[in-house]
């Protein structure tokens, strides 16, 4: 069901620092910023051959980022995204082998312009995952 790994998804107390640290340590072509609101997130993506890492900031006291850097100060991994060609099949499909989709499990359009849905780190070894309609 599931495609390549589209990114990955690091929560950051400073987005601007952290974007300077991938351009100019790692000379990573690094996006600009963009607000997500119906997320709470503000996102750089920095893109890789392979894949991309997602720099994750909150937007407004709402802000899922928020709780994650109260525990997590100095920031982390937040999630992992992979790709699915139908975000509604899939949801459909995990959800009959009990995996729990937030929200209301209806697909949200994400940073890419397309459909996301996320699942509960619970089912997935503690790890938050997105599904990305491709």
């Amino acid at each position: 069901m599931i495609g390549r790994l589209n990114h990955v998804a690091i929560a950051v107390p400073d987005l601007t620092a952290a974007a300077e640290q991938y351009r100019t340590a790692l000379g990573a072509k690094v996006g600009a910023p963009q607000d997500e609101p119906d997320h709470g997130v503000t996102v750089i993506f920095i893109e890789l051959p392979n894949t991309k890492i997602e720099l994750l900031y909150p937007l407004g006291e709402n802000s899922p980022i928020n709780g994650f850097l109260e525990k997590n100060p100095a920031g982390g991994i937040h999630h992992i995204c992979y790709e699915v060609d139908d975000i509604l099949a899939a949801r459909d499909q995990l959800q009959k082998t009990g995996a729990r989709v937030l929200g209301t499990g209806e697909p949200k359009i994400g940073a890419h312009g397309k459909p996301v849905l996320f699942l509960h780190p619970k089912d997935f070894n503690g790890c938050l995952v997105e599904l990305e309609q491709v």
